[in-house]
């Protein structure tokens, strides 16, 4: 089988409200038409930069703005798509939510939320997108245990 590379970009939004940190996940059906909640990302476009990704899939996916505060390095995994397999790496980052509205998501997603730390990792999907949100709420000196 084939194998092509595909490299995507996203990360953890979160916002402090009363003190408390909440964190923005995503859910779309899988293939099994179960729901799926995970991190926004998507793939990166010629000519961008992991960053700008990262930016603009959190606005299209969440509805919400965001900056960039930290880099919380990379996932990679394999899947197979239509007889090709697919080796994905994304750059994930942390992001602060600056503005914007849930509600303002794309079609892609069925339903964006926000989560307290201990639901965003218990809802968290994919046990790799888990890790991620331990590095970004470590990053904020949050603790998850």
């Amino acid at each position: 089988m084939r194998t092509r590379p595909e490299v995507s970009a996203g990360g953890v939004v979160y916002r402090r409200t009363g003190g408390e940190v909440e964190i923005a996940l995503a859910a779309r059906r899988n293939r099994r038409g179960d729901l799926a909640w995970g991190l926004p990302k998507g793939l990166v476009e010629e000519g961008e930069t992991a960053e700008v990704t990262a930016v603009r899939e959190v606005r299209e996916e969440t509805g919400l703005w965001a900056e960039i505060e930290a880099p919380l390095g990379e996932v990679s995994y394999f899947y197979v798509w239509e007889g090709e397999r697919v080796r994905k790496t994304v750059h994930v980052f942390l992001l602060r939510a600056t503005g914007g509205d849930l509600a303002d998501h794309d079609h892609e997603m069925e339903e964006v939320r926000w989560f307290g730390v201990r639901e965003a990792l218990a809802t968290a999907s994919y046990p790799s997108e888990r890790e991620v949100l331990e590095r970004a709420l470590a990053a904020l000196g949050e603790r998850t245990g």
